[in-house]
């Protein structure tokens, strides 16, 4: 039986690189059931955008930006549990899959055999196509560990944090773990949500063969002894949801000595990175440090909004 996949996007003033997405997800060898655009509040015409241009695309307009995680949530919400597709297909609004990704993550399963009824989400390889730079999922033991050369050259390979973004979600996770954290707004949204579905027992595959044109935020080369790659320069608000819901899943949600230890060593190095590399240096220090207590004492919900 041809199962039934609806793609959803989070919208958030992404007009002038939603089209592309738009248009990468009508090519698809593999067609879409249904295109749905989680448009987040956006002021900058997106609405107008898809009205016009795009009629065949579902929009469920927000009344207030609510984040990645409440955003994310409405869209799965509808797609797999009212419209009842086998499949949903998640995106940022800035992420473009090639005209055959659906098609590679498709036969990535197939080529599971008996054991893909175990797969609860199946996820490309993300790549900034600027620098070529490869973010490859991750492995969760206690914290982030990077897979092996040798693991990155498997035609599929089983991961335990994907990002959200070109990810596809099987409705059973869904309808068995819920949707994914409103209160956490953005960030480690998607990683919470992997780590709740690995505990049930669920796969999260990953296709090498598919990449995702995936942009990382307003990311600069950085290079210092030690240190040479990508810096995503976040604002102050953003640095706060970082720290806060990560300190949060590590007291309150998988609580162990070895967790916290990881994530508090994480965040200094991020605090490191942030005096290095922000230009509003002593307000990303602030935030993810009040990110940090309310983490601590399980003060979630939206805190801050972009400007």
């Amino acid at each position: 039986m041809t199962p039934s996949i609806a793609s959803v996007t989070v919208a958030y003033n992404p007009v002038h690189v939603l089209p592309r997405q738009i248009e990468a997800l009508l090519r698809q060898s593999r067609p879409l059931q249904e295109i749905v655009v989680v448009d987040n509040a956006s002021t900058d015409g997106t609405s107008d955008l898809l009205t016009r241009c795009y009629p065949q695309v579902t929009v469920l307009k927000m009344s207030e930006n609510i984040g990645m995680g409440g955003a994310l949530a409405a869209g799965l919400a509808y797609a797999a549990l009212e419209k009842r597709h086998d499949w949903v297909w998640t995106f940022d609004g800035d992420s473009v899959p090639d005209d055959r990704a659906l098609q590679t993550l498709l036969e990535g399963i197939g080529s599971l055999g008996s054991d893909e009824t175990k797969i609860g989400m199946v996820a490309p390889l993300p790549v900034h196509l600027e620098t070529g730079t490869c973010y490859p999922p991750l492995l969760w033991q206690d914290g982030y560990v990077k897979p092996t050369p040798d693991v990155l050259r498997k035609p599929v390979w089983f991961a335990d944090l994907v990002i959200s973004s070109g990810c596809m979600v099987r409705r059973a996770v869904v309808e068995t773990i819920g949707v994914p954290r409103a209160d956490f707004f953005i960030d480690f949204v998607d990683f919470e949500y992997c780590l709740r579905a690995r505990s049930q027992g669920y796969q999260i595959a990953v296709v090498n063969g598919c990449k995702l044109d995936h942009e990382i935020g307003n990311a600069r080369k950085v290079q210092i002894p030690g240190f040479r790659g990508l810096w995503p320069v976040h604002a102050p608000w953003r640095e706060y949801y970082i720290s806060r819901n990560m300190v949060h899943t590590a007291w309150w949600l998988y609580p162990n000595r070895r967790t916290k230890q990881f994530v508090v060593c994480h965040l200094i190095r991020h605090a490191g990175g942030a005096l290095f590399f922000s230009s509003n240096k002593l307000a990303c220090l602030g935030k993810l440090v009040q990110g940090f207590w309310d983490g601590r004492r399980a003060n979630l919900g939206v805190r801050f909004r972009p400007n």
